[in-house]
């Protein structure tokens, strides 16, 4: 069904467009992420609607969402490996947010620890996609950075249960897409930037 769909477009795109063969391969790849997302969230909705889970799920796309646009960090090798993934954070942890009360300095200490953690180590790219502009990578520290401190600040002040949990587990989660342990764990390379920066110069 994805092929037959990615096909049509870009066919349609082929044929309306002059775009070079690097563009369209660019325009393809987006596609197909685009395609792999909506499938994604499409299938863990209408598993969170059956656990009702959504309103935890809604919370946690939005607020890590927001952080993964300026962090940036892993992205699985392989289809299946995104879907096996995105099961396993997406479908259990919202039912568990909901569920446990977790005590407010937990959360705090958490939030705190993710932060600096995010200020240490954001933006983290991928192979796909280097970040090879410093002033963006600087950029993007600073606004993830600021986001974090932002919802740590809730998670002081707020006593609602379920947005302290999700704000901070939409942290922590951004934190572990970052670090470079997790690179390493699952065989992908850090610091992409400066392989792209060794290849131009060679």
């Amino acid at each position: 069904m994805k092929e037959v769909v990615i096909k049509n477009i870009m066919l349609s795109i082929r044929n309306n467009t002059d775009y070079t063969e690097q563009k369209l391969n660019e325009i393809k790849y987006g596609l197909e992420s685009l395609y792999l997302t909506l499938t994604k969230i499409g299938v863990i909705y209408v598993i969170s609607i059956i656990l009702r889970t959504y309103k935890e799920l809604s919370l946690i796309f939005l607020f890590y969402g927001i952080l993964r646009l300026t962090g940036f960090g892993i992205h699985a090798k392989s289809t299946k490996e995104c879907w096996i993934a995105s099961l396993l954070v997406f479908v259990p942890f919202p039912y568990l947010l909901k569920l446990i009360v977790i005590p407010k300095y937990i959360n705090i200490i958490l939030s705190l620890i993710g932060t600096m953690l995010l200020l240490i180590y954001s933006p983290a790219d991928t192979v796909k996609r280097p970040l090879i502009h410093k002033k963006k990578r600087i950029m993007y520290k600073v606004i993830t950075t600021l986001l974090a401190n932002i919802y740590t600040v809730i998670v002081i002040f707020t006593k609602n249960n379920i947005l302290s949990n999700t704000l901070t587990f939409s942290i922590i989660l951004e934190m572990a897409m970052v670090l470079p342990i997790s690179y390493k764990l699952f065989g992908l390379t850090y610091n992409n930037y400066l392989n792209y920066k060794e290849r131009r110069i060679n």
